[in-house]
């Protein structure tokens, strides 16, 4: 048993000032406001307990990637988003050849399995080639239903969302193939038009691949699947809150019209995040990491991220001034709410004890993955 006490607390209630929480095995069994009814194990005075984040989209971390055949890098890349707070965390792939593509799914299929990560998540191959990003131009291609099929069956069940574009031909069919399967349909990279993302929401898509990004931009005239998306009440928005992918104007856009509880921070992190500056692969492409800022060698587009959710929660907190108690609902809850983990993403009695302790400076002290302690800096 761990009981936390003598500081601020996020709880599926909202920030409490002074509060507590104990937990018993793998569980969170109560919390409360003042003082705890049991012995203080864990002293949070100049702290703040928050549940664990949840990220739905990274492709990798600390010099590794997921987008390997070698089960120890991925290991790597996901030790070091949990050790920045980061405790679900789904193993992104981008496009690649159908066999590049198994080969990956089968390296990350046993971690998933341990619950080194919560699911793998598909982005690309099926998207634009007018909005392909920092994807392999030459490997892009419409969705045809035996494709579909197989990469799902190979995952037999991992696999917990696809970024796909609705305009593509077979997009639509795709879509239910992919419900049918029980991941979550993500509309990104994308040249749809507004009407298109309509259609593409109401078969059952409910994510928006890093909303703004690799998209048609939004116009006057023509607001595209941004304005679609930002607007409907069932689709969850990732954002990337790394000061670089969206500007704070649009960040704020965002939440005036979507509200808090349909936003899902993202890191969209590769090899490059909590590594030094230099040389990374992203699938097969070469990027060049300077000042932080991923951009492809050939063409200059923004390569994913370097970025970390404690990153993004110092950014959005310190600099964009957003609560603290709305911050973690974006970077906890909504991506857990997403991809359907109801037993985590908040802290209230019966959910998993996926905690972490946060410095003054919202910087990461120590990460507790089912009751157990699994990284600390003291």
């Amino acid at each position: 048993m761990t009981v936390f006490g003598g500081g601020r607390v996020v709880t599926d209630k909202g920030l409490v000032e002074s509060g507590w929480v104990e937990v018993e095995g793998e569980l969170i069994v109560d919390r409360g406001i003042g003082d705890p009814p049991k012995p203080v194990d864990y002293d949070l005075r100049g702290r703040a307990l928050v549940p664990g984040f949840v990220d739905q989209h990274c492709h990798g971390g600390g010099g590794n990637t997921f987008i390997t055949t070698d089960p120890a890098e991925a290991y790597r890349a996901a030790q070091l988003h949990l050790h920045h707070g980061t405790t679900s965390l789904m193993g992104s792939l981008v496009t690649g050849s159908k066999q590049a593509l198994i080969a990956q799914i089968q390296t990350l299929s046993p971690l998933v399995d341990q619950g080194v990560l919560v699911g793998i998540h598909l982005e690309g191959p099926w998207i634009s080639k007018l909005h392909c990003g920092a994807h392999d131009l030459v490997q892009l291609r419409a969705p045809e239903a035996s494709e579909v099929g197989e990469l799902l069956a190979v995952g037999g069940g991992r696999i917990k969302m696809v970024t796909i574009a609705p305009e593509l031909p077979g997009a639509i069919p795709a879509i239910h193939q992919i419900i049918r399967a029980g991941a979550v349909a993500a509309v990104g990279h994308t040249d749809a038009d507004y009407e298109m993302a309509q259609i593409a929401i109401a078969e059952g898509a409910t994510v928006a691949t890093h909303l703004s990004n690799a998209m048609r931009p939004l116009h006057h005239r023509d607001p595209g699947a941004i304005g679609a998306l930002m607007e409907d009440p069932r689709v969850t928005v990732e954002l990337i809150a790394d000061g670089i992918h969206v500007h704070p104007a649009v960040l704020r856009l965002v939440r005036n019209e979507a509200g808090n509880g349909r936003i899902a921070l993202i890191t969209d992190a590769m090899g490059a995040a909590g590594a030094p500056d230099g040389r990374y692969l992203l699938g097969e492409l070469e990027v060049d990491v300077v000042d932080g800022v991923a951009r492809l060698v050939e063409g200059g587009a923004i390569a994913g991220s370097t970025l970390t959710l404690d990153w993004a929660l110092r950014y959005i907190v310190l600099q964009g001034g957003i609560p603290l108690e709305q911050a973690i609902e974006m970077l906890s809850a909504n991506p857990a709410r997403t991809l359907g983990l109801d037993d985590r993403g908040s802290i209230a009695p019966g959910k998993r004890a996926d905690l972490v302790v946060l410095g003054p400076g919202l910087e990461v002290e120590a990460v507790m993955v089912l009751g157990d302690w699994v990284h600390s800096t003291e």
